[in-house]
């Protein structure tokens, strides 16, 4: 007993530590397995903070505000390039994957409420964990708050809103893994793997795509050292053959190189270039020998942002041209990137304003090159707190606004207007690569922690109520969750099949998937696949769906 007393009076008087404990258990509990079952980290938190809050600790709402606005707005950054490249028409069918999804979910969540009779906190939680769309906990208590209502009635809605979240949760992320690995095949009559392997041999042309940690065992460059067995070769008469000679050692002294040097007979000489070349050259030039230790040279490889006029719009062949052969001297061009995608290096290809061009070579050619094209990309580790402190600071005024419908009061909340900041921002930042660094590894921090510390203070403040709804409604609103977790999924893969139609299996798999934000279900989808082809239609559709399913908590608050 004395323990327990202690522990109430130091998590009563420091509630922060009840906050970072909830979420330390929380993950915790998610890493462990069921079979093949895991909650994952955010409802282990819920649980957690559940658990913790019946000994009573207040902990201030201004905080579940905060953690919440930079969890969605790291998730908007992220997807806004994608989002927006999105809209285009060729990914038409995408889009209306992920509206058909967002209409019909909505729809049966609004049904479901009017039938039960459920108040506005458990319609909104029963969205949010049927359709597994952890950010209409926000949106929706960010709504709630806006009704105007009392203080006490505004937090035990939006204590109904992770009650509701909870109980429907499991489920809900079990069903996209049900209906898209199993019952998709089944209707397409075909099979992941197979369609897989057949949009892989189209969509490659020819670009190999190497996962993280990865990298081809016969590399596209190298360098080796040759030594030549008969005179006369000039460096230019070498480097003719595509291929760049980084240095010569004479009689144990590295020699300066010009285009005119001629190579005599025991020189030693360092090739660079692509493999097929320094291969044939160097056979040419003599035997190749052990790299001596102390014949070397260091190669970069960095991405320049395209930006000087004189080559946008040009194809690359033109773009060959305008750069001067000694400019270009030892400089290779690796690959080509537009809006985040990998584009084939073909002389035919018009680069563009933005695009990112890789170059690879040593550190003095390579900055040559760069100057003449643009800038190059800083890989800093460093977050431009500026930039994004602004998008945050617009993603909330966003969710001031409100705009009424007759008596119905309809507003984005602050999750909602940082959401769409954070898409702007993200978008802007993808065309503008010098500005608004946000590394990878810090944006997963905001959102992992931000959701996670989110909902953990909302089960903080409302778990002892909610420990009563759950006995009082557990199992309907269990009941209800299946339902809004099947119905909009089925009728949007039935849509898919018979209106869009999608023909391949994988492909339908991952766009399906990705209309519910449904992150397991692709994991399970890919491993029948057994390659990433149906990693691009999820990406669109579930760029699509963050974003609507996202914007459901208002909606559901003021219409239910």
């Amino acid at each position: 007993m004395e323990i327990i007393e202690f522990l109430q009076t130091l998590l009563k008087s420091s509630p922060e530590i009840a906050l970072f404990l909830a979420i330390a258990i929380g993950y915790w509990l998610g890493k462990l397995r069921f079979g093949s079952l895991q909650i994952g980290g955010v409802a282990g938190s819920l649980l957690a903070a559940v658990l913790i809050s019946q000994i009573g600790i207040h902990i201030d709402s201004g905080l579940k505000t905060v953690l919440f606005a930079l969890f969605i707005y790291a998730v908007g950054f992220q997807s806004g390039p994608q989002f927006f490249k999105s809209l285009g028409r060729q990914s038409l069918r995408e889009v209306l994957m992920a509206f058909v999804l967002a209409i019909s979910g909505l729809a049966t969540v609004l049904a479901v409420a009017k039938i039960f009779h459920l108040d506005k906190g458990l319609a909104a939680g029963i969205a949010a964990g049927g359709l597994t769309q952890s950010a209409i906990i926000g949106t929706a208590s960010s709504a709630l708050e806006k009704l105007g209502l009392p203080l006490a009635q505004t937090q035990l809605l939006q204590g109904h809103v992770a009650v509701g979240y909870a109980v429907t949760y499991i489920f809900g992320s079990l069903v996209p893994i049900i209906i898209c690995v199993n019952i998709l095949p089944w209707l397409t009559k075909k099979t992941i793997r197979e369609d897989a392997l057949n949009a892989e041999a189209a969509q490659m042309q020819g670009i190999p795509v190497y996962g993280e940690g990865e990298q081809p065992a016969l590399p596209e460059f190298v360098s080796r050292v040759y030594r030549a067995t008969k005179a006369g070769q000039s460096v230019q008469q070498i480097e003719s053959a595509h291929v760049t000679v980084e240095q010569i050692r004479r009689q144990n002294n590295i020699l300066g190189i010009s285009p005119e040097f001629t190579i005599e007979p025991d020189d030693l000489v360092l090739l660079f270039g692509h493999r097929a070349d320094v291969i044939a050259t160097g056979t040419s030039l003599g035997e190749e020998i052990q790299h001596p230790h102390d014949m070397d040279v260091v190669i970069v490889r960095h991405d320049v942002v395209l930006s000087n006029k004189a080559f946008t719009g040009k194809s690359v062949s033109e773009c060959g041209h305008l750069l001067s052969a000694s400019t270009r001297h030892g400089v290779y061009f690796l690959d080509l990137k537009r809006a985040g995608k990998t584009l084939p290096m073909t002389l035919d290809l018009h680069v563009l304003a933005g695009d990112i061009v890789t170059l690879y070579g040593n550190r003095q050619d390579v900055d040559r090159v760069a100057k003449q094209l643009g800038a190059i990309l800083s890989t800093s580790i460093k977050t431009d707190l500026v930039f994004h402190g602004f998008g945050l600071v617009v993603g909330l005024l966003i969710g001031l606004i409100v705009v009424r419908f007759g008596s119905i009061p309809l507003t984005l909340g602050s999750g909602g207007g940082a959401l769409l900041s954070g898409l702007f921002f993200g978008w802007y930042q993808n065309r503008h690569s010098r500005t608004g660094n946000l590394p990878m590894a810090a944006s997963t921090l905001l959102v992992d922690l931000g959701l996670s510390g989110f909902v953990a203070v909302t089960g903080l403040q409302t778990g002892q109520q909610a420990v009563t709804t759950i006995m009082q409604q557990g199992i309907t609103l269990f009941m209800l969750g299946i339902v809004v977790s099947v119905l909009p999924l089925v009728i949007t893969m039935l849509f898919g099949r018979y209106v869009l139609h999608y023909d391949n299996t994988a492909v339908f798999a991952g766009a399906l998937a990705g209309s519910r934000s449904a992150n397991p279900a692709l994991g399970e989808i890919l491993n029948k696949a057994g390659n990433a082809v149906p990693t691009t239609s999820f990406a669109i559709t579930y760029a699509i769906a963050n974003v609507l399913l996202t914007l459901l908590g208002p909606l559901v608050v003021a219409f239910s």
